[in-house]
């Protein structure tokens, strides 16, 4: 028998794991599982080199729960431990067994994909265990050890009578941690930390069914065998090449990965990198909403299939974050208990990395099959417009394939809109206009009046799309966007060509002090304007840019500060060819001139869904009396 003191000095990392220790309790079960994993990979590369003669088997790994006990012990087949490594491994907490045997085996180890915290995760057991034992055999001919310590630094080290190769580990639960001897609990840890190990991983058993003979009779029963409950799978679809793979594994992965979600996603992006970093995955689109804050926190990162955290901000680039699925990277750089994501600049490849992948695989989705990708648009725009404003070169490869829909349904790339309305659309200063509604409903007659030029007006109607028509504006050479009911048609695309006002200047400027009079000077600019006799006598519009700078400001970032708060303000355009502006000149009586003004007014407030309340009960009660 050997006792002894655990070797920790102030001059190790023990101050990093006492850190460690006092972090989220429950990671202990997938730091020992990780552990229990990590000695039966270096086992099978052992024998696969030649270096270990024995006969790697196929085994598992297993967990189990003794509350009359109440132990929890966590079992492997792997390489085990001889006393001297014991001493080695356990006692001397700053020598990581995992950076020896990867300095060893350097050359063909790193590309198996082995690493570990052999050692140094261990020690996660005190965080819930108030006495650890270590029974345990190598895959070497000498005897086996038997290590307890009770979270002191004092330790005893036994032989065992252990004659099975490998490690079992039995932590005696706190009295504080009781809630790690029920059932449900581990089984909840090990789905979320080690559902895709590549070791099995046996908790308990269950019953499954036998299929029945042929020759079975009608009401025969099935018959039931008790079997090992795998609670992991090993070989999950990320793991393998995606030649090896077709749609219905994606979306049964898929429906592995988030098991309440009934939708299938639209499709996926299968990452597979080995130079100048490590990194597999898959990426799925589902279909999104404009909501862009509760989709967030569903991409999954591991670490050689170890769950570690589904925030991955930093790995995977913001705009992506609305996606979901698996990242697994043993490159990816994290802090001791592998809880948090450490600054590198090897993150920053892997994000750009990520970036130009996603990127790539739009325009694949794009060309070989763009009726497919107009249908899906609605449901992946808003990821593809967030891209194009936070990453400069996602905005540069989105050119091929971002889209720009008309409110007849008709999808354009920017090029193609460019090529379709340049001929039209172009002012008198040469700059291209570029016209858009954000409701077809609310702005359908100012969208019918765009039309009747032969103008094209797309709809852009997502929360971000003020920004992202700042940054085209920007970006690209001498055009402009504009809501078709940012003013009249004639003044949002100028041309050379001047139309002649029915009324004097001296009838404009009692018009113009007549309608002061009547409307709302703190709601309503009034503008006045020759148009078509047949054009709308009254029109409200909102100017582009209030309108837009108030928006940007809503939504987050650019605007003009204060912007965000303002009332809302309108035009009034008027029409001074209209008919019925000649009948309110002429009209004689003061009363009915002031009544015609309200009425068309209201009417034009009606048109933009501004009329509301006592507004709106005064203009039905005007308009009965006007039809009497």
């Amino acid at each position: 028998m050997a006792t002894g003191t655990i070797n920790v000095s102030v001059d190790n990392i023990f101050p990093l794991i006492k850190k460690f220790l006092y972090s989220d309790h429950e990671i202990f079960l997938r730091e020992l599982v990780s552990n229990a994993t990590d000695a039966t990979l270096k086992l099978k590369h052992l024998t696969n080199v030649g270096d270990a003669k024995v006969d790697y088997g196929n085994p598992i790994i297993e967990v189990k729960v003794d509350k009359d006990a109440k132990t929890l012990h966590i079992i492997d087949q792997g390489l085990g431990m001889t006393a001297e490594e014991v001493e080695k491994y356990i006692n001397q907490v700053a020598f990581s067994g995992a950076e020896e045997f990867l300095d060893k085996y350097k050359d063909s180890a790193k590309d198996s994909g082995i690493i570990g915290h052999f050692g140094l995760g261990f020690y996660s057991a005190f965080m819930v265990a108030d006495k650890v034992e270590i029974i345990t055999k190598s895959y070497k001919d000498e005897p086996a050890a038997h290590w307890t310590c009770d979270g002191s630094p004092e330790f005893t080290l036994v032989d065992a009578d252990k004659t099975d190769r490998g490690t079992e580990i039995i932590l005696h639960i706190a009295e504080d941690s009781t809630e790690f001897l029920e059932d449900h609990r581990i089984t909840e840890l090990l789905n979320k930390y080690n559902k895709f190990m590549p070791i099995p991983i046996k908790f308990g058993t269950k019953e499954e069914t036998l299929p029945l003979p042929e020759d079975a009779k009608e009401d025969a029963k099935p018959e039931t065998k008790t079997v090992d409950n795998i609670i992991n799978n090993p070989n999950p679809a990320w793991t393998k090449q995606p030649t090896d793979l077709e749609d219905k594994d994606y979306k049964e992965f898929y429906r592995e990965l988030y098991p309440m979600q009934f939708e299938e996603p639209l499709f996926n992006i299968h990452l597979n990198v080995d130079y100048p970093f490590n990194l597999t995955g898959i990426l799925y689109f589902p279909k999104m909403t404009n909501d862009m804050n509760i989709q967030k926190d569903r991409i999954q990162l591991y670490q050689n299939q170890v769950f570690v955290t589904d925030n991955v901000e930093g790995i995977v680039p913001e705009f992506l974050t609305m996606l979901r699925g698996v990242i697994d990277s043993p490159d990816i750089p994290l802090n001791v208990s592998r809880s948090y994501l450490q600054a590198d600049g090897a993150v920053k490849k892997i994000s750009s990395y990520i970036t130009r992948k996603v990127a790539d695989k739009l325009k694949s989705l794009f060309n070989s099959n763009r009726e497919d990708f107009e249908k899906k648009w609605d449901d992946i725009k808003i990821v593809i417009e967030y891209g194009m404003l936070s990453e400069d070169k996602f905005f540069e490869k989105a050119d091929a394939f971002a889209l720009y829909p008309t409110v007849d349904g008709t999808y354009y790339t920017y090029e193609e809109l460019y090529n379709k309305i340049k001929a039209n659309q172009t002012d008198k200063d040469d700059k291209l206009v570029i016209l858009y509604a954000s409701n077809k409903d609310e702005q359908h007659s100012y969208i019918e009046a765009a039309k009747a030029k032969g103008y094209e007006v797309l709809l852009l109607d997502s929360p971000i799309v003020s920004h992202l028509m700042q940054k085209l504006e920007t970006s690209k050479e001498n055009i402009s966007f504009a809501r078709v009911d940012a003013d009249h048609i004639d003044n949002l695309i100028k041309k050379d060509d001047t139309k002649i006002s029915k009324l004097s200047d001296e009838e404009k400027t009692k018009l113009e002090e007549l309608l002061k009079e009547v409307v709302p000077s703190e709601k309503f600019m009034v503008q006045l304007e020759t148009m078509d006799s047949d054009a709308t006598p009254f029109m409200i519009t909102q100017p582009e840019f209030m309108r837009r700078m108030k928006e940007m400001q809503q939504t987050g970032g650019g605007g003009m500060f204060g912007m965000g708060n303002m009332p809302e303000m309108y035009n009034l355009v008027v029409n001074t060819n209209s008919d019925l502006i000649s009948e309110i000149m002429n009209t004689k009586t003061r009363k009915k001139q002031e009544r015609l003004i309200n009425q068309s007014l209201d009417l034009a407030r009606l048109s933009q869904g501004l009329l509301k309340g006592e507004e709106l009960t005064n203009f039905i009660k005007r308009s009965y009396e006007m039809i009497k």
